[in-house]
């Protein structure tokens, strides 16, 4: 497929609103050309300093921090702004409500929009429409206006792509001129059509005489993929298709350059049509609010944490997989891709590229002749340890990475891994000491629901941890029993709201110590998935058994690691009364005070979720 080059848009997407201080505003933007661009605030005097990363002949990242010549950007108002384009304004309609694009820096926050999981072709709608649409509500009462978007994980799925979606991806690689890298030594067909729906058998496998004599796939004689994902059959693998998925997942425009749905299925069995047509539809209607979102985050502070299908599934689960994976150059180089492209669309944003920004001058030599070779950017992106990042605000938000500091089993590669290994714990609790209250965002929820993880511990003591992602705090003794500890200490915050995510459905509980050494409470506040959903009557049986075999008097409480926490399971108002809600939806967290005051989700139908905070 060809494209004029002529006939591009300046555009792709932006301006997307990143960290916002009031020193200093981040945005970030796609073009198909080298542009000079600057933000003018109202009523302030600006600098704009700007950052070029091109990734193809016509695809450009355009990072710009804006910073104050006189004074201080001022907090939580709303700051009305203006794009630059050589000088010359864009037009902002499509990014405005009533006639204005604005911003507000946080300070003292009171109200937050949080979610995770987002899947462009699951079939439920994107929940982030439904944001922009609170956002056009609040304009009339400012008061009730977020400060701060929040994405905790998952915001694309590099595992779980569509067949279109895929399709969409080479026809955009060709249409922007991405730059390629080196062919990979994989045994993939050539041709696009032949590799739909059938990339799984082709990714690298661990074969089944090396696995562990206590797992049941070493009895079945079945090999191992280092690629554990139950949907991999259209697997991402390559630079530039990492790139071009990021840019169809967050731009309206890009879909105007491609025609997947166009895409002859003749060569695709009864069933693979099947599910073309399915996700064709799916995706269309994920196409058509996207400008919506655009809008959204062109007003509101957006940060973001990576967590498993940002990359991959399961990725770092458990020391075998890590060894798995470091054993082979094609499955190390697809993780790097999608570690690359998170730095490239999330990372940088994130902390303004004040430590990600180290990355940048390795990248660019990365780049040969219009191919990209990353042997040496590989080692450096493997040696940064600061994806974690915090803002200061009241309460201070505290972002961590649950998937790089892990604390890996020493005695049994097969167990999972802590999400936070000893030095990343301590490193927490000198950030969250001698605060009021925190905002605490991890990508995986710390006090999760107690049948759930009985399950998964049944499926890790048959030596299978990756089959029902065995991913939750208390899975590992030692970040269990330190995490406890440290929220149990006497300097930690009298309220810490945790903001989590992974578990494609919603729910809020609070957590007190029995034992504690002082009077605070933990809100457990768990929102996903944005486009995504948990089987809805599994997830009714799993609630009935939770409450029936772990209600407080229950004494299998006291076989679990947080026998020491009292844990409330708060109802709402959905469906007469659940506690977990499997419906998309993103999460509304307003607080007063620091303190958490209301817990809300808004559905992607239109519908609204309260929970009872008493």
């Amino acid at each position: 497929m060809a494209v004029n080059q002529v006939n591009l848009p300046t555009f792709l997407s932006g301006p997307v609103a990143r960290r916002a201080e009031s020193n200093q505003i981040s945005f970030q933007f796609l073009t198909t050309q080298k542009v000079r661009l600057r933000v003018e605030f109202s009523g302030y005097q600006t600098q704009s300093e700007q950052t070029d990363i091109q990734l193809g002949e016509s695809l450009f990242l355009v990072l710009l921090n804006v910073k104050p010549l006189d004074v201080a950007f001022a907090t939580d108002i709303e700051l009305p702004y203006q794009v630059f384009s050589d000088n010359s304004p864009i037009d902002m309609t499509g990014f405005s409500y009533q006639g204005n694009t604005a911003l507000v820096v946080p300070k003292v926050l009171s109200n937050v929009l949080h979610g995770s999981c987002r899947n462009p072709h699951h079939p439920s709608k994107d929940s982030l429409a439904e944001a922009d649409a609170y956002m056009a509500r609040s304009y009339k009462n400012s008061h009730d206006r977020a400060g701060l978007l929040i994405l905790s994980g998952d915001q694309v799925y590099a595992d779980d792509v569509a067949g279109p979606m895929l399709v969409a991806v080479h026809q955009l690689i060709d249409v922007l001129g991405i730059y390629k890298e080196a062919s990979l030594s994989l045994s993939l067909p050539q041709t696009l059509d032949q590799q739909l729906y059938s990339r799984d058998l082709h990714l690298p496998k661990e074969p089944w005489n090396n696995r562990s004599k206590f797992s049941i796939g070493y009895w079945l004689r079945k090999d191992e993929p280092h690629f554990s994902s139950v949907k991999a059959a259209n697997h991402l693998i390559t630079i530039e298709e990492f790139i071009a998925f990021y840019v169809l997942n967050f731009s309206a425009q890009a879909w105007q350059l491609v025609s997947p749905f166009e895409f002859d299925t003749s060569t695709l069995n009864n069933k693979q049509v099947t599910c073309f047509e399915a996700e064709s539809r799916a995706l269309q209607d994920f196409i058509s609010t996207l400008p919506k979102v655009e809008r959204l985050m062109a007003n509101v502070s957006t940060l973001m944490m990576f967590d498993d299908h940002d990359v991959t599934d399961d990725w770092n689960l458990t020391p075998r997989w890590e060894q798995n994976i470091a054993n082979s150059a094609v499955s190390k180089r697809i993780i790097n891709n999608g570690l690359i492209s998170y730095w490239l669309f999330q990372g940088l944003g994130n902390d303004a590229q004040q430590a990600s920004g180290s990355l940048l001058a390795s990248f660019h030599h990365a780049l040969h002749k219009q191919t990209w070779d990353f042997k040496h950017f590989d080692k450096e992106i493997a040696r940064f340890g600061q994806w974690h990042y915090c803002l200061d605000t009241t309460p201070k938000v505290v972002v961590i990475d649950t998937r790089t500091h892990r604390w890996r089993s020493e005695q049994d590669f097969d167990e999972p891994s802590g999400l936070l290994d000893w030095e990343s714990l301590m490193e927490l609790q000198d950030v969250l000491v001698n605060h009021e209250s925190v905002l605490l965002v991890s990508p995986a929820p710390v006090f999760g629901v107690k049948i759930i993880e009985t399950i998964q511990s049944i499926f890790n003591s048959c030596g299978d941890p990756l089959v029902v992602d065995v991913e939750n705090w208390m899975a590992h003794e030692g970040a269990a029993r330190k995490l406890i500890n440290i929220f149990k200490r006497e300097d930690t915050p009298k309220e810490t709201i945790i903001l989590s995510g992974d578990v494609h459905y919603s729910f809020c509980f609070s957590v007190q110590a029995r034992f504690g050494r002082h009077h605070n409470r933990i809100w457990q506040l768990t929102a996903s998935g944005i486009k995504n959903e948990f089987p809805k009557g599994l997830l009714a049986i799993l609630e009935k058994l939770d409450i029936a075999l772990f209600a407080p008097w229950s004494p299998f409480n006291l076989f679990t690691k947080r026998w020491q926490l009292a844990v409330s399971k708060h109802k709402s108002d959905y469906e007469n009364g659940r506690y977990l809600v499997s419906d998309s939806a993103i999460s509304l967290v307003n607080m007063e005070n620091g303190k958490l005051k209301g817990y809300t989700l808004l559905h992607g139908t239109g519908e609204v979720t309260q929970f009872d905070l008493n």
